[in-house]
């Protein structure tokens, strides 16, 4: 058996609902879907989200990397050597995590098709159903007190019972915006603050001190600080009870080795498209849970096919904390045929091989970016 085709295509679909942070503000999500087949006829999917002001990731540039390197690299080779084909495919070029990402993926996927297994159980999780469903917060776009109060009662009358607030954008006013969303949905509901790296040092432990002098309750707040700045990090975890979660801060185990060595945070956030991949992001996990760091999956904002496997990777290995993987809820539009899905605050994997896609559905606004394609 070979691989005998790699190909990608640019998507760019509409979400639903404007989707507001401190680093940006976006109505569409524009991602990379990358595909690898066999000669049995046999596909896996993968994905590269394109997030700026993040991970710096294009779609121009991941499709380049999946054209120019990964391709020639895959093509011919045994599609069953799936720890070789990663380490290859990691060892190929610098950076392009998200590009590293979604042929890592794609790879897995594919490997779980051909054994006719979903991902998660590749990955080495149970077979029942209740192991293919995945628990999930849901983001509340910045805004102003009253429309997150407004989109705070709307999320729990969805169903979901963990909200993570977008801050950062105003740290004089981000506490009465969490005072705000507090009084709309009550005691019960799970409440994460996620300033993006929108506030300084000492604007951070101002703002959390003050949210946990009101008995405002939060579960846990989110790279408070520039991603740069471990001293910061750690300056803030030191100075607030409240966890603190590193997000863009750490990328690869080098950077999780350098937290945990300067204790600059409680909790790590491990993203497929930072890191590279489900391999990297399984070592992120293991390291964490080695030093007692607390652990979530998070992504950034793409879709049902990167959603998927980070949600298989949380369906086989478990974290401490309740994942952040409602970015394909905000589509408005569904984007591939079969696949993961929602049922209100859980992501629900199909028992079905590898992601359970069948292909995408038709999209008026995708292009072919693939030569093989045209």
């Amino acid at each position: 058996m070979t691989i005998t085709e790699v190909r990608s295509r640019r998507v760019t679909a509409a979400l639903h609902t404007p989707f507001v942070t401190a680093l940006r503000r976006t109505t569409t999500m524009t991602t990379l879907v990358v595909t690898v087949s066999d000669d049995a006829g046999h596909t896996g999917y993968g994905e590269a989200p394109q997030v700026w002001q993040v991970t710096g990731a294009s779609v121009a540039g991941s499709q380049a990397c999946v054209t120019e390197v990964f391709a020639p690299l895959l093509r011919g080779r045994d599609p069953d050597d799936l720890v070789g084909l990663c380490r290859a495919v990691r060892r190929a070029v610098a950076g392009n995590e998200a590009a590293k990402a979604a042929v890592d993926v794609a790879l897995h996927d594919l490997a779980a098709h051909r054994l006719g297994v979903p991902l998660a159980r590749l990955l080495g999780g149970a077979g029942d159903a209740a192991a293919l469903r995945v628990a999930t917060d849901v983001t509340l776009a910045a805004g102003t007190a009253a429309e997150l109060a407004g989109a705070a009662g709307a999320r729990v009358a969805d169903g979901f019972d963990v909200l993570k607030m977008k801050v950062g954008t105003d740290a004089a006013g981000d506490v009465a915006r969490v005072r705000a969303v507090r009084e709309a949905v009550g005691p019960a509901t799970r409440l994460r603050l996620d300033a993006n790296q929108g506030w300084t040092p000492r604007e951070a432990v101002g703002v959390i001190r003050a949210i946990e002098n009101a008995g405002l309750d939060v579960e846990l707040v989110e790279q408070p600080v520039v991603r740069a700045d471990l001293d910061g990090l750690a300056w803030v975890t030191d100075r607030v009870t409240t966890p603190v979660l590193a997000d863009e801060a750490v990328w690869s185990p080098r950077d999780l080795v350098e937290v945990i060595r300067r204790r600059a945070a409680d909790l790590v956030n491990v993203k497929l498209a930072k890191c590279g991949g489900l391999g990297p992001a399984r070592t992120l996990l293991a390291l964490a849970e080695e030093y007692g760091v607390g652990t979530m999956v998070g992504s950034m904002m793409e879709g049902p096919i990167g959603v998927g496997a980070a949600a298989s990777l949380v369906a086989a290995t478990g974290t401490t904390a309740v994942s952040d993987l409602d970015a394909a809820w905000w589509l408005a539009q569904p984007l591939v045929k079969g696949g993961p899905g929602y049922s209100g605050p859980t992501v629900v994997l199909p028992d079905a091989p590898g992601l359970g896609i069948a292909g995408m559905m038709p999209c008026g606004n995708e292009s072919d970016v693939s030569p093989s394609w045209e």
